[in-house]
């Protein structure tokens, strides 16, 4: 069984969803957590605290470099470290490239890529300092495969993949990893308003899930959360440390076809 006991880790996108079960999992391993996102805050907190570590909160806009300068310094003043960073932040927009907000394919590309960019600059200097460390980007199965309609999404998954792949070859000879995670189809609040909208269209929520399953996940299941949890904290063990610069996709088979 893993421990993280005295780590802290640094979760950007963390008060719902993937992040959420990612900062699950971790405080159960004895993690100390710092959340990031917005959303129902006061009760994320409460969430993560009852496995009895130290939670702590930070607003930061993940589309600022500042603010995540910010977001990495408080980590580091109110537990003097930050040693596994999971870059989760992310937003999504759907329109055909010709169609598409510049505005938005800017927005996602800050909070999708450039954030976990920044956030690994600030954070690699004090994991060299103690001499190991772990991040995890969570990318998606958008990262290996495209899909219409997601031009800017796919677009900046792909760069964090290659994002990770650089920062795993310049922290090779040390005890720090990188690793990505590419989810397919999880079971989240924004994937939920997919199926709802499918729904009030057909008339049939159990026939709306299967038909959003179908069109690219073969095990029609969805991925969770928790899963997604247990794996990051694997890829923070010490069974981990030779998985350096992977893609490790948990898609049900998505890019399987």
């Amino acid at each position: 069984m893993t421990t993280l006991n005295g780590k802290t880790a640094l979760v950007t996108g963390s008060t719902s969803g993937i992040g959420l079960g990612i900062a699950h999992s971790l405080a159960a391993a004895g993690a100390n957590l710092v959340l990031n996102g917005f959303g129902e805050v006061a009760q994320a907190l409460e969430a993560v605290r009852r496995h009895g570590g130290e939670v702590r909160y930070h607003p930061a806009d993940m589309s600022r470099p500042e603010q995540i300068a910010e977001l990495v310094a408080f980590a580091e003043s109110e537990f003097g470290t930050v040693d596994i960073l999971v870059n989760n932040a992310g937003i999504q927009h759907v329109a055909p490239v010709e169609e598409f907000p510049p505005e938005r394919w800017d927005s996602i590309l800050a909070i999708n890529l450039s954030s976990a960019f920044h956030t690994t600059r600030q954070a690699l200097p004090g994991m060299r300092r103690r001499g190991w460390g772990r991040i995890v980007n969570i990318a998606s199965v958008h990262g290996l495969v495209g899909s219409e309609q997601k031009s800017a999404y796919v677009a900046a998954k792909h760069g964090l993949l290659g994002l990770t792949k650089v920062v795993a070859l310049e922290t090779a000879q040390t005890a720090i990893t990188c690793n990505a995670v590419c989810p397919g189809w999880v079971l989240t609040p924004l994937v939920q308003q997919q199926i709802d909208a499918r729904a009030r269209a057909s008339g049939d929520a159990a026939g709306a899930r299967r038909e959003l399953l179908a069109e690219k996940q073969p095990s029609l299941e969805f991925v969770t959360p928790q899963q997604l949890g247990e794996l990051v904290l694997f890829l923070c063990s010490e069974a981990a440390s030779q998985v350096r610069g992977a893609a490790w996709n948990m898609d049900g088979g998505w890019a399987a076809q």
